[in-house]
């Protein structure tokens, strides 16, 4: 019998929530032990290795979601791959294993290079980054530097093997992503307070994660390239990775380009802001941006455990069941960041003081503020991966068009009009408002209204 996207029903979304609670409880448990052990200055730069983290996985471009959606095609039954829109297909039509095989080589080669070349740009360009935010630094320089050596070599590994994310993701692994994303978390969380007592610092953080990637990246491999797939894969003819890639290259690159202007948008306040703002002032903003992560990705468990399965109404053309989905995936998302940001606003400093951090969120003024902000972006990001899985990308220029407009706000508000943290909020959220806020939820709504 030919494998198919796995079902995807009540039990997986109960994981998914599962593992999502588990994840955040698991970060609750190890944020005391970094906040109460370690500087503020530290926690700072902290929050920089976290951002360059999230710019190296620019350098993906697009293509890891791009590959998983198209994963979804290919095991719901399509025998092309387009470079827009999706080839129509049937329940019962079989997995073509010549364009898997395929594709899994175009995977791997494409991030063979793409590793490479995070290597070079985080030896030259970023080490002389670090140093240049290491002379204001009063704390261990040489365990942030040890620090820095290890976070190379995740991000590295970490891209080079990105495309097993996508294979777990497309085939709809719902409830095994969760088990291995709990048991590495659980690795993680255990090193890092155990070598945090030890007394090594940033290392201890990055070591910790280093180890629960391999972990994780392991048990991914095992659960996808079952003995069965290696058989039939070993039994097809490849059909040519450089037609799949000019077949998919098109509209990964505006995914890639979104995703660059979400960077933009989200993440390079932190990097803008330290040349303006103390690290103290950094500890503090990006403390909350994390806290303002762990929300959003709870209120899209639902969407995200579904991800498969709108490729899959897409490619059989079921707007129908696609409109339920959509319904669904929109209270879920309200509901839980509504409750959320009031739990936060209200409870947030008193768990920060039972556990004697050092470092603090935003004042509740500028919290209310971020959490507006943040729920307008994820609503119409989760509007916008709707409209993707049509294979289908017009947010790439309006998502480029914010990230520049949120770059120049970014320097009036810190620079001329010297707001100080309050632009570093500011100047995603009206450069959003502006059009994406509103754009993409109106256009699926539109789209599946009549459905």
């Amino acid at each position: 019998m030919a494998e198919k996207i796995e079902h995807i029903g009540k039990k997986e979304i109960a994981w998914s929530y599962i593992g999502t609670v588990f994840m955040i409880g698991a970060g609750v448990i190890l944020l005391p032990f970094i906040l109460n052990k370690m500087p503020q200055e530290t926690v700072g730069i902290w929050n920089i290795f976290q951002t360059i983290t999230a710019l190296v996985l620019l350098l993906d471009f697009g293509f890891r979601p791009t590959f998983a959606r198209n994963i979804s095609y290919i095991f719901s039954g399509v025998r092309t791959l387009q470079r827009d829109g999706v080839q129509q297909t049937t329940e019962d039509a079989e997995v073509d294993y010549s364009l898997l095989k395929g594709t899994l080589l175009a995977m791997r080669r494409f991030y063979r290079w793409m590793a490479f070349i995070v290597f070079a740009l985080l030896a030259t360009a970023g080490t002389a980054y670090f140093y240049y935010i290491l002379q204001k630094y009063s704390g261990d320089k040489q365990d942030a530097m040890i620090a820095w050596v290890l976070l190379i070599a995740i991000n590295c590994y970490n891209l080079y093997t990105f495309y097993y994310d996508a294979l777990l993701t497309g085939k709809g692994y719902v409830t095994r992503t969760q088990q291995i994303n709990m048991l590495g978390q659980l690795v993680y969380i255990t090193l890092a307070i155990a070598l945090i007592y030890a007394g090594f610092g940033l290392t201890a953080i990055v070591s910790s994660q280093l180890a629960a990637t391999i972990l994780r990246r392991v048990l991914t491999y095992r659960v996808f390239f079952t003995p069965q797939m290696k058989s039939r894969l070993a039994a097809a003819q490849v059909q040519e990775p450089k037609d799949i890639l000019r077949a998919i290259s098109p509209n990964a690159v505006k995914v890639g380009l979104t995703y660059l202007g979400a960077f933009l948008i989200n993440k390079s306040a932190v990097l803008i802001g330290s040349a303006y703002l103390t690290l103290n002032e950094i500890a503090s903003y990006g403390i909350t941006m994390q806290v303002m992560d762990v929300l959003a990705r709870c209120s899209m468990v639902m969407y995200i455990a579904y991800t498969p399965r709108l490729a899959q109404c897409r490619a059989s053309r079921d707007l129908q069941q696609l409109r339920k989905y959509y319904i669904w995936c929109t209270l879920s998302f309200m509901a839980i960041f509504a409750a959320g940001g009031i739990v936060w606003i209200f409870g947030g400093d008193y768990v920060l003081s039972l556990i004697g951090s050092q470092t603090a969120f935003l004042p509740t003024d500028l919290l209310l503020l971020a959490l507006v902000v943040a729920f307008l972006e994820h609503n119409h990001a989760q509007s916008a991966g709707f409209i993707m899985a049509d294979n289908r990308i017009p947010f790439f220029i309006p998502s480029l068009a914010s990230g520049a407009a949120t770059l120049i706000l970014l320097w009036l508000f810190l620079g001329p009009l010297h707001l100080g943290v309050l632009g570093l909020i500011l100047a995603p959220g009206c450069a959003q408002l502006a059009y994406q806020n509103w754009k993409w939820p109106s256009v699926v709504i539109k789209e599946l209204r009549n459905a």
